[in-house]
């Protein structure tokens, strides 16, 4: 064998290696004030970048009393317990939140995230007609209708917001792109003549928008109440009426929508238009004789396939809204049918349509197929005596005149509309019944329903200032002592749509006041918005007066197109009990997009009132005022009232109509499909 040799030159390295490694350690294991003391300097550069990343993850020096602070090699200092993760609320596919214990409050989330989508909104919507033209093609596989550059101006010239958004439009129209237009022309013509319609028209190209047909009640007042709406969009169109393009169009003049199709029917028809082959519905064999508000719902929908239900004696999960339009949807919560006049009203349901009828009305629901419009009944440009978002004489600015109104409590006025009163009638169930019980106190006259003993308390969540300092907690408090400090809810004036017998019976059951005026409504910070008879025509007003509005409605409004999954075609429809984490990739599925944001401009509220005490008592805090967040209800409230006088103006208005007399001229056109606008 060779002996060892080692030369001066590998000996050299061998003393490097060695002095380099020590320095090394001392760098890396080593208070800063030891390091100090090698070096005399201070040492600004972070050396954890030179770590394993293992070590990056737990390394963080200490804050020493002294210099001569010792190091514990085994101490939670050197390696840090890392910060727990908190639980997660379940965004469900079915529109609502269900909370989890141990998360922050879920409307701290709902807030935060409405408004990055809302920002984001905002920031995308297109700024020239090409980038308009091309963003239409996106979104709906065609080019825009002749006219789309006249249309463009108006909305320039009239700062007009958001210009992309008007899905509603393409859905509304989407069946009738499955028929040919020559039977669709035939079935407008006939619906002419359907009882309580009137029709406005463009007859000539530089002829008047008028009313061209009408089959009102032949007694004259009746007959001039129903044309008010029409005279009122006649008017709102008046500048724009030279470039209308030539149509028909059959108006219901009720608050009510009554076009009603299967899904089975309305999904071939928009099949048909997606594919681009009509079909000539007439001369098919009718459709089988179908009744019932189910068949408007996709066969493996909750409603037509419930799922099992939970174990006896399981508590009912806190949830909150986190898409409006999928909460209203009855396919997604069939106990709407039984909870809303509407629906109520009909019993199982309305016989359907055989094929899919041309009728515009002033509101819809999910399970309805009525072309929507815009309306100016009850519209205002603003409220009487508000000025910078309160009453004039409540303070100097914005901020003060909300910290002027004084009242609290959640208010709300109204009849006992929303179903008619009889005594074989289900009006006990109808959502404004359902409220005034809600706020009952107690049991009241011996006609009221029988009540179990747990009804006399609600369990609400509160905040915790021990989790994480936004946690929340459940406490069961009594109706008794919440209501009468929470809600000022009453029926106004006198019982209304009731026979004789049952409107003694809503005298006793219910308390009456008198009717309140706007400037005393002036004085709450927070208002309640109901649907009575047909869509709430105060919504608008409410929206003005620079408070919070809490909204719950089976009506999705003009503006608030529906959400993808409530698109009545055969996709595979999401399971109520399926979550979907916000973030998550199926939560990324395109969804028609909104022009009013819940939890950025009013609270969405479910139809069963319960989540009504939860998100009154965060915002206004507990019966001490505790938990309250009264910065982000301020927040909300001047919100709601810009969007109003930005968003929901004449001029938007009537860009909405201008777009859809567009759309509907070319769908009815016997040559549409060479009806295009191109650059």
């Amino acid at each position: 064998m060779f002996p060892l040799r080692v030369t001066r030159k590998s000996l050299r390295l061998y003393i490097f290696l060695v002095i380099f490694g020590c320095t090394f350690v001392v760098f890396t294991l080593a208070p800063i004030s030891v390091t100090e003391s090698v070096t005399g300097t201070s040492l600004a550069t972070n050396f954890t970048a030179y770590l394993p990343k293992a070590h990056q993850a737990h390394w963080s020096a200490p804050a020493p009393d002294n210099e001569f602070t010792s190091w514990d090699l085994d101490s939670n200092t050197l390696y840090p317990e890392p910060t727990p993760k908190r639980p997660i609320h379940t965004f469900r596919s079915d529109g609502l939140l269900q909370v989890t214990p141990g998360a922050r409050h879920p409307i701290l989330d709902l807030i935060e995230h409405a408004e990055k989508e809302w920002e984001a909104k905002l920031a995308r919507a297109s700024k020239s007609l090409p980038e308009a033209v091309l963003e239409y093609h996106r979104r709906y596989s065609r080019a825009p209708p002749p006219g789309f550059d006249r249309w463009w101006a108006y909305v320039q010239k009239n700062n007009v917001q958001l210009p992309d958004e008007y899905d509603q439009i393409n859905l509304d129209l989407a069946p009738f792109w499955g028929m040919l237009p020559v039977r669709l022309q035939e079935i407008q013509r006939a619906h002419e003549g359907h009882v309580h319609s009137y029709t406005l028209a463009k007859s000539t190209p530089e002829g008047p928008f008028h009313v061209g047909n009408e089959t009102l009640p032949p007694d004259e007042d009746a007959r001039q109440r129903l044309l008010v709406g029409a005279r009122q969009i006649l008017e709102l169109m008046k500048d724009v009426e030279k470039d209308l393009p030539l149509f028909r169009a059959v108006f219901g003049p009720h608050d009510n929508p009554n076009v009603f199709l299967t899904h089975e029917m309305r999904n071939k028809a928009v099949e048909a238009g997606q594919k681009g082959e009509p079909i000539d519905f007439q001369a098919l064999d009718p459709p089988p004789f179908t009744r019932g508000w189910l068949h408007a719902c996709p066969l493996n929908s909750p409603a037509r396939t419930p799922p099992p239900s939970p174990p006896p004696h399981t508590p009912k999960p806190k949830t909150f809204i986190h898409d409006h339009l999928l909460a209203m949807d009855p396919c997604s919560h069939p106990s709407h049918l039984n909870q809303h006049g509407e629906f109520l009203s009909h019993g199982p349901g309305p016989s359907a349509h055989p094929f899919p009828i041309p009728q515009f009305s002033y509101c819809s629901s999910p399970l309805h197929s009525d072309i929507r419009v815009p309306i100016m009944l009850s519209w205002v440009d603003d409220v009487e005596g508000v000025v910078n978002g309160g009453f004039v004489g409540d303070g100097e600015d914005g901020n003060g005149e909300w910290d002027g109104k004084e009242e609290e409590r959640l208010l709300w006025r109204g009849m006992n509309t929303g179903i008619h009163h009889g005594p074989q009638r289900p009006w006990k169930d109808a959502q404004r019944g359902r409220l005034m019980d809600l706020v009952s106190s107690s049991p009241s006259g011996s006609n009221s329903r029988s009540r179990s003993a747990t009804s006399h308390s609600v369990d609400v969540l509160l905040m915790d200032p021990s989790n994480f300092g936004d946690g929340v907690k459940t406490q069961a408090v009594k109706r008794s002592v919440v209501n009468p400090a929470l809600m000022d809810i009453a029926f106004a004036g006198k019982p209304s749509q009731c026979e004789e017998v049952v409107c003694k019976e809503l005298e006793e059951r219910w308390e009456w006041r008198r009717r309140m005026g706007i400037k005393e409504a002036g004085r709450y910070k927070y208002v309640l918005d109901v649907d009575g008879n047909g869509w709430s025509s105060r919504f608008k007003r409410l929206m003005t007066s620079n408070t919070v509005v809490f909204k719950s409605t089976v009506y999705p409004e003009w503006c608030v197109p529906p959400s993808f999954f409530s698109v009545r075609c055969d996709l595979t429809f999401p399971s109520p009990s399926h979550p979907i984490p916000p973030n998550s990739t199926e939560s990324k599925i395109p969804r028609f997009t909104h022009r009013l944001a819940p939890w950025v401009h009013y609270i969405p509220i479910q139809l069963d009132y319960s989540d009504l005490y939860d998100a009154l008592l965060f915002f206004r805090g507990d019966l001490s005022g505790n938990g309250a967040h009264e910065d982000l209800a301020k927040k909300i409230a001047r919100r709601a009232r810009e969007w109003s006088l930005t968003f929901w103006r004449k001029e938007d208005m009537v860009a909405y109509l201008f777009r859809l007399f567009l759309e509907y001229a070319r769908v009815m056109d016997e040559d549409r499909d060479l009806l295009n606008f191109e650059l």
